[in-house]
């Protein structure tokens, strides 16, 4: 494509973007979706060429011929069908998370690398055009972006999460997080520097022997990735449940590692505030789908006492992830929880916890990027509104031996606690020495 057709497919989007945002607060149905927009965009097309020529003819100026003006209609088409100026970005495999502030565009690539890019629209009223239509054929229903409703999280058609925020933020925001779907083991993360020996035997047995396992970390410290990870070591011949308010597991993509994988993903409700479903709500259904395993993608709100429940009741080796700073603080969060959701005492939730948990494994992000898997807690027990637990590996200090009933499990899955006491006076030293 020459430099002058660019130029003028830019110009073209840009008035038929104008036109068709002009179109969309005219009518009282909302954006239109699908074919029809799309068929509305391409009728827009044409009269923006046409009324470009006859200026052109009138002006004594050279018109574009055929073959030029059906390459001008197909580029104008492809960034104003679809996902717009966004599906060139997401084109990049490297590239894992798309911010946008107004006409401001940052990227952030696999290794951890940012950059700014050029914008991708000409204004902010142009951005929010464009999520509009995109909510607006949204695959799982039409989805609302305006005054009424400014938060927006919802899945691209790539299984990409898109969220958007309008009128409660200085400028229209997006935040686009992708999801490879990459098959991830404890191998690949030892060779990376999350696991070292100890912790990729010590998480491989505590798979094994069935171990209810909570991971805990900050955003972005790879959370979903170790779960993916720890996935990888359950048996072929066992049947997962998973449950996600957005996907980003995709374990029912690998049919030869989870050939009996069953996906369950949550749905908000509809622009008639109708249909939703929450991931409570799948936690109970997952129970009557007579799973082995129940593996949520990230404990928040009110799943956390079905879940906990569902794994004190005889799904053992379920797995889940949940926000803290580190392994100790998912008991506070835990308790939060179960009491804003609940109403759930202190008390009560200490005993749910202690009946259903069985290791807490954290994984923290350092300020250069890296992620490692730093402490792994057992829970022992309950003290009145406390949780009683001990912190068996830890890579920053020493640790306590684990207790007979979580040494026998791993013992019994062909893991040698004697290594937990001799890691954990090794990665002492290594601390004082420094």
């Amino acid at each position: 494509m020459t430099e002058d057709t660019a130029r003028q497919v830019h110009e073209v989007a840009a008035e038929v973007t104008k036109r068709l945002s002009t179109a969309a607060s005219d009518t009282d149905r909302g954006p239109a979706a699908g074919e029809e927009y799309r068929a509305l965009a391409r009728r827009v097309i044409r009269q923006v060429l046409d009324e470009r020529a006859s200026r052109a003819l009138v002006a004594g100026q050279r018109v574009p011929d055929r073959v030029v003006e059906e390459t001008i209609a197909r580029q104008v088409l492809a960034r104003v069908g679809g996902l717009g100026p966004l599906e060139e970005l997401l084109a990049e495999e490297d590239i894992e998370n798309i911010n946008l502030t107004g006409r401001n565009v940052w990227v952030r690539y696999a290794d951890g690398r940012r950059e700014q890019r050029p914008p991708i629209v000409d204004t902010a009223e142009e951005l929010v055009t464009l999520v509009r239509r995109i909510a607006a054929d949204s695959p799982a229903g039409e989805r609302r972006f305006d005054p009424a409703a400014p938060i927006l999280d919802m899945v691209l058609p790539d299984g990409s999460r898109l969220n958007a925020i309008l009128d409660v933020s200085h400028l229209p925001v997006v935040s686009i997080r992708r999801h490879r779907y990459r098959t991830t083991g404890l191998g690949q993360l030892r060779r990376l520097g999350t696991l070292d020996p100890v912790s990729v035997d010590l998480l491989r047995a505590a798979v094994r022997a069935r171990r209810n396992i909570v991971i805990t970390g900050g955003t972005g410290a790879g959370k979903t990735t170790l779960l993916r990870a720890l996935a990888a070591e359950i048996p072929p011949e066992e049947r997962i449940v998973t449950i996600e308010d957005v996907p980003e597991l995709g374990l029912e993509r690998d049919v030869d590692a989870h050939p009996d994988a069953v996906a369950l993903h949550a749905r908000p409700a509809n622009t008639e505030g109708q249909g939703e479903v929450t991931v409570a709500d799948l936690v109970r259904a997952a129970l009557r789908m007579s799973p082995d395993r129940v593996i949520v993608g990230e404990t928040r709100g009110s799943e956390t006492v079905p879940l906990l429940t569902a794994m004190s009741q005889g799904n053992d080796g379920s797995l889940t992830t949940l926000h803290a700073p580190d392994s100790q603080g998912a008991f506070t969060k835990f308790g939060a929880y179960a009491a804003l959701a609940d109403g759930l005492p202190l008390e009560a939730t200490s005993l749910l916890v202690a009946a259903a948990v069985h290791l807490v494994v954290h994984v923290s992000a350092t300020p250069a990027g890296e992620r490692r898997v730093t402490s792994v807690r057992e829970v022992v027990g309950a003290d009145g509104r406390q949780v009683v637990s001990n912190e068996i590996y830890s890579l920053g200090g020493r640790c306590a031996p684990p207790g007979p009933t979580t040494a026998a499990a791993l013992q019994q899955a062909g893991f040698d606690v004697a290594r937990l006491v001799v890691a954990g006076a090794v990665n002492g030293s290594r601390r004082a020495a420094r």
